[in-house]
């Protein structure tokens, strides 16, 4: 495997006691964001805020660099993308560097930066040598704040305890007496990083994993023969095409039941009811038809894949765009909020980027979770996980899966 220059840099959290940090191996041509979204993974970040660089670059310019884009042109600043790290960091001059990354400009997480000098790991690979301490918590008011937060967590008696422990546990949806701040394994990050490596120097999809991804919409359009499939009298498929469907398909991690009836089988009336939506079939006197668009994706492969990515990545709703954006982001970086905070995240995002009902009131609870579960939906049409092992875990994504959400996510950010 073929090496690329790199740094070798200690990046640590100004005022953390004791210090959170991490030795970090990543190649000199990484961008401002790749950079990013390795310090967020670096140090258990959520990526929910907006984030900045301030340094002086090697030729003595001073720069600040805001991302995402959109931002930095509110703020009059110079945009993340497009930015290089060998254009601001000076591999060959060790020591602390005059670049600081901000996270959360509310909280004002700054991560100093000390450059130990130059490796030349293997190409497409992010490392993490060493560190120490877990990262803080997502919001918990800065260094102060979360100094505060450890002080009081680690003795039950203190006054405060009730309340910082019950936000703790609505925070990270974990157990406040299995908090360890002084917790940190090298190896699970690095496994980390090895997912996040795969999104930033994506390999094209074999064949193979587009025919994986997109079995079951390939499955269900072979199935309908020239004359289209006979529906029933209320216009829903035949009980014993629902089964075949259902088995054919491997549904059964997803759904108990009979799997006879179509409206009591939400998989695939949901398939069904998509693959209409895709303009893929379409009902026409009391049949199921193959749309012009579904006898000319019939035969699978790379052109279904794009046409399944495209109607995904580019949805009509603007809504939906911003939607789509936030779960396929959850899904990539493998941090998915728990159920009851997905709705609450999605209403402040729609709120905050100036949505409204038609009514002019801010988006409301039940209208976020509907749209996340109409994302939701359809993403289950598509094979893009590993079957869990029980309801309450969250699938992982197979390689196919995180290819075909990076293309659609290209798409996203492209509209």
């Amino acid at each position: 495997m073929q090496t690329v220059h790199a740094y070798d840099l200690k990046i640590g959290i100004q005022g953390t006691e004791p210090e959170i940090w991490r030795r970090l191996l990543l190649p000199e041509t990484v961008t401002v964001p790749e950079f990013h979204r390795v310090l967020q993974a670096a140090f258990g970040w959520e990526n929910r805020h907006l984030y900045g660089i301030r340094c002086t670059d090697p030729q003595g310019a001073k720069r600040v660099i805001i991302g995402p884009d959109e931002a930095a042109e509110e703020m009059d600043d110079e945009p993340a993308s497009g930015v290089v790290l060998f254009e601001l960091l000076d591999a060959e001059r060790t020591g602390p560097a005059d670049l600081e990354y901000e996270y959360d400009f509310g909280d004002a997480w700054t991560h100093t930066v000390e450059v130990m000098g130059r490796t030349e790991p293997p190409e497409k690979t992010v490392r993490c040598t060493d560190g120490a301490n877990r990262g803080p918590v997502e919001d918990s008011g800065g260094p102060h704040g979360y100094r505060r937060v450890i002080e009081v967590l680690a003795d039950p008696g203190n006054p405060e305890y009730e309340d910082v422990a019950g936000w703790y546990e609505s925070a990270t949806g974990q157990d406040p007496a299995t908090f360890a701040p002084t917790v940190f394994e090298t190896a699970a990050l690095n496994a980390r990083l090895d997912e996040l490596a795969l999104q930033l120097w994506p390999e094209p999809p074999t064949d193979g994993e587009i025919d994986a991804v997109v079995r079951p919409v390939h499955w269900f359009l072979s199935q309908v023969p020239a004359d289209g499939l006979e529906l029933t009298k209320d216009g829903y498929l035949k009980p014993a095409f629902v089964k075949e469907t259902f088995h054919a398909l491997g549904l059964d991690d997803r759904w108990i039941g009979k799997a006879n009836r179509e409206v009591q089988t939400l998989p695939v009336l949901h398939l069904r009811e998509q693959l209409q939506s895709w303009k893929l079939l379409r009902k026409s006197k009391g049949r199921l038809l193959l749309s012009p668009a579904g006898r000319k994706m019939h035969d699978g492969g790379r052109q279904l894949w794009d046409y399944l990515a495209d109607a995904v990545g580019k949805p009509p709703e603007k809504a939906a765009v911003v939607v789509n954006g936030l779960v396929v982001r959850w899904l990539l970086d493998g941090n998915t909020p728990r159920w009851d905070e997905r709705q609450r995240i999605i209403a402040d995002t729609l709120n905050v980027e100036g949505f409204r009902t038609k009514a002019g009131a801010p988006i409301p609870l039940d209208l976020a979770r509907e749209l996340y579960l109409r994302i939701h939906w359809t993403l289950d049409c598509l094979k893009l996980t590993v079957p869990a092992q029980h309801f309450t875990v969250l699938p992982a994504l197979t390689d196919g899966g995180r290819k075909f959400l990076l293309q659609v996510q290209s798409l996203l950010h492209r509209g």
